[in-house]
């Protein structure tokens, strides 16, 4: 488990960890980074009240740095990676192993069932619940189990891990996707199964959010750089998006200015067309209720009507950035509270 000030989360998470029930001995290696919310002084309290849990420091900050050190600080041939912002619900690492051994599979993971405490939490929650939100990808309420791109956290063999090497050090968001593409690649299998499911806590504001997915969109441009049509096409939804309002408002200028008038503009008046569709999908979304967490309210519904384009725009202006120019030194700025400069 990587961890980085998450002081309002971190003692739930290690206890659905521990609570687990396993067959054989099992450890929780916590890779702490330079938190400054008492994440860390947290964490040496949990260690010494249970052996099981073994901390290393993190002082990279970054997520596949923390997970490569907790991997290597590890002694058990499987690998269950965790976050500090789920939940493992009762039974989860049991029913995994069983799914592990029985598909012969080399990963695998199943829904990241996001929840929310606030009107906003909730709505971003929707979000992610839903297909709209992040693309329909399987771990995202698909509901047949089956091989699949990747994995949500992931229970991994670490004879396979051995194989195809650990995380990308390089890659600082859509880690899990390159690795699970190198064990594909190898030859292994990567499995969905609807019957494992993980609590997630979104975010908890707009800024954080924005930051977040400016962040995951930067990498994922990176990630077409390097892999190119690897990437599935539901990628290139935002930045496409980011097109289409980008010639909507140059039009609308030609068409204010009279620049443009008679039949070429009613013609190019066409590029209004998504949008106005994309604007009813938002609105027929928020108020379906459709990915909720079954307590929405005014609120939920109006924070959905904006956390959704935050999210697709956010993510798009990163993608760009990283497809044509690299992620560089992009990092996720979200766990930071107020501060918005790079780790050290």
């Amino acid at each position: 488990m990587p961890v980085l000030n998450e002081a309002g989360y971190l003692q739930r998470a290690v206890q659905t960890v521990l609570a687990q029930e396993l067959d054989g001995p099992a450890e929780l290696v916590l890779a702490l980074g330079p938190s400054t919310d008492g994440t860390t002084e947290l964490a040496r309290r949990l260690a010494a009240g249970d052996d099981r849990i073994v901390l290393v420091d993190n002082p990279g900050a970054d997520i596949p740095k923390g997970l490569n050190l907790a991997i290597r600080a590890s002694t058990h041939p499987t690998l269950v990676r965790v976050d500090a912002h789920s939940e493992l619900p009762p039974g989860y690492t049991r029913a995994a192993l069983a799914i592990l051994a029985g598909t012969r599979a080399a990963n695998v993971g199943g829904v990241m069932r996001a929840d929310g405490r606030t009107p906003f939490q909730r709505a971003v929650a929707r979000a992610y619940n839903s297909p709209i939100g992040l693309g329909g990808g399987a771990y995202h309420g698909s509901a047949s189990a089956g091989e699949a791109e990747s994995a949500y956290l992931g229970v991994m063999r670490r004879s396979v891990l051995d194989e195809v090497g650990l995380f990308d050090e390089t890659i600082r968001r859509g880690e899990d996707w390159e690795l699970n593409l190198r064990i594909r690649r190898g030859g292994y299998r990567v499995w969905f199964d609807p019957a494992l499911s993980v609590t997630y806590w979104p975010r908890e504001s707009w800024v954080r959010l924005a930051r977040q997915f400016r962040a995951t969109g930067a990498w994922r441009g990176e990630l077409v750089r390097r892999y190119g049509r690897r990437n599935s096409l539901r990628y290139f939804a935002p930045p496409a998006l980011l097109v289409v309002i980008a010639l909507a408002v140059v039009l609308g200028v030609l068409q204010l200015t009279r620049v443009l008038t008679g039949w070429p503009s009613a013609v190019a008046s066409i590029v209004y067309l998504p949008l106005v569709a994309y604007l009813l999908v938002i609105v027929g979304v928020a108020l379906s209720g459709a990915g909720g967490t079954g307590r929405a309210g005014w609120r939920d519904t109006l924070w959905t009507m904006i956390v959704l384009p935050t999210m697709h725009l956010s993510w798009g202006v990163g993608f760009l950035g990283g497809a044509f120019t690299g992620a560089r030194d992009t990092i996720d700025t979200s766990r930071l509270g107020s501060r918005n400069t790079p780790l050290p």
